[in-house]
């Protein structure tokens, strides 16, 4: 069974007819069905557009989704230097993926009574990272937890 290049039906013709009819027309003779029908369907079509369609159409669904994921990352009021700069890392990694994060002090039993030490390591993490990152939601203490949500810059077009 052979499709014109038009998608109108031919008819069933011989395999040296149907690549004939391909040559004189310019385009290629792709089988459409599997191999073990009867009668096998071909198609005329010019492969390499139809390829080039069909990676272009790929493309552009890609560009329509949009991430809105949120990252997490916890500290305590006493992480010290070394945890503190790998976990800085982390964070502008984040940032730069383009993810938001949310970042969380924990307190236990009476540390929550030194809040402020809390307060003053989500302050210096937003000082760090002012030239690439906004404060969505600024520091707020809720329950046990000082909590702070950053977001990508915004580009200027």
């Amino acid at each position: 069974m052979l499709i014109g290049q038009d998608g109108e039906k031919v008819g069933v013709v011989s395999f040296s007819d149907a690549l004939e009819s391909a040559q004189k027309a310019s385009l290629d003779l792709v089988q459409v069905s599997p191999s073990d029908t009867k009668p096998i369907v071909c198609k005329l079509l010019d492969y390499g557009k139809y390829i080039f369609d069909k990676k272009k159409s790929m493309s552009a669904s890609k560009i329509k989704v949009k991430r809105n994921t949120t990252k997490e990352i916890k500290f305590r009021p006493s992480t010290d230097t070394g945890d503190y700069n790998i976990k800085l890392k982390k964070i502008k990694s984040f940032i730069l993926d383009g993810d938001k994060t949310k970042i969380s002090v924990r307190f236990r039993g009476r540390e929550i009574l030194n809040s402020d030490m809390g307060l003053d390591l989500l302050n210096r993490l937003k000082e760090e990272l002012e030239g690439i990152a906004q404060v969505d939601q600024e520091p707020s203490l809720e329950g046990r937890q000082l909590l702070m949500v950053l977001s990508p810059l915004k580009k200027k077009s």
